[in-house]
């Protein structure tokens, strides 16, 4: 990570509950705004002031969980000035209200927000593979396709998918708008020890290049590798469902067991997430 936006990644960290601004966090990055503002996005896919705000909402998650504080409480412990400011930003991240975030979190019967893919009736598919790294025990996971690089509401197609320790596993996302999407994953997996449920691990993935172009009766093809989480990975907002390491996955047959329902006769065909370079 570049050394400047490290600086600035942990300034946010640590400082998000003070009325920061772009030009406080950039001169603790030591660079002029202008300049700043663009290696900050280069390295992590947002702008700093984006930043700073998913952070805050991501505390908001994690005081809401594990703390007693009202909401009214956790909204200026994490920066805001107005309650409905705060409601508003939590609700559009997350995709539920603080109160029925905090519901959710305590009664686990309570539904998780669905993929919204809108009104565009053009749809594909985005098929291929979810691998872990070396290291890790069985994992669940939640592959998403999102408008912005951020795991935020709403994802316009999404899966649960649980993938094995030693091979990777196939997914499959159904009914994904025309258009360019970012490919991410979040995923909770088991150790290797022991005790494995006592010894999990954040994992987050994506499929390596930018986006995945989907256009109407196709299944683009993306392979998703998993990795430990970064300082500068974009904080995960949307409320997901609990990701609980299985104990033991069931393998699937082959890649084919995630290929699409049919599409019309002859208008089906799969594409890479990315041309391949001439002469690959």
């Amino acid at each position: 990570m570049d050394a400047a936006v490290e600086r600035a990644v942990e300034y946010i960290r640590e400082r998000f509950s003070d009325p920061l601004t772009v030009s406080d966090i950039a001169e603790r990055a030591r660079l002029s705004r202008f300049h700043f503002s663009r290696v900050f996005k280069d390295e992590t896919g947002m702008s700093p002031g984006r930043f700073l705000a998913a952070v805050r909402i991501h505390e908001a998650k994690r005081l809401i969980d594990h703390s007693s504080m009202s909401i009214a409480e956790v909204s200026v412990a994490v920066g805001y000035s107005s309650l409905g400011s705060f409601t508003d930003s939590f609700t559009a991240g997350v995709g539920l209200s603080p109160g029925r975030f905090r519901r959710l979190c305590r009664d686990m019967d309570q539904p998780a927000p669905a993929p919204d893919p809108g009104p565009r009736p053009e749809l594909g598919a985005v098929a291929g593979t979810v691998r872990l790294p070396e290291g890790h025990g069985n994992a669940r996971v939640y592959l998403g396709a999102f408008p912005t690089a951020v795991v935020q509401y709403p994802a316009v197609a999404a899966a649960v998918i649980d993938v094995p320790s030693d091979r990777p596993s196939c997914y499959s996302l159904q009914n994904v708008p025309e258009g360019e999407w970012y490919l991410l994953a979040v995923a909770v997996a088991a150790g290797t020890g022991r005790d494995p449920q006592a010894e999990r691990t954040a994992l987050v993935g994506d499929h390596g290049t930018a986006t995945v172009t989907v256009t109407a009766d196709t299944v683009t093809s993306a392979a998703v590798r998993l990795r430990p989480a970064r300082p500068a990975d974009p904080p995960v907002l949307l409320a997901l469902p609990r990701l609980r390491p299985p104990e033991t996955v069931v393998p699937h047959p082959g890649c084919a067991a995630a290929a699409p329902a049919p599409a019309p006769a002859g208008r089906l065909r799969v594409v890479p997430a990315a041309p391949v370079p001439s002469g690959a």
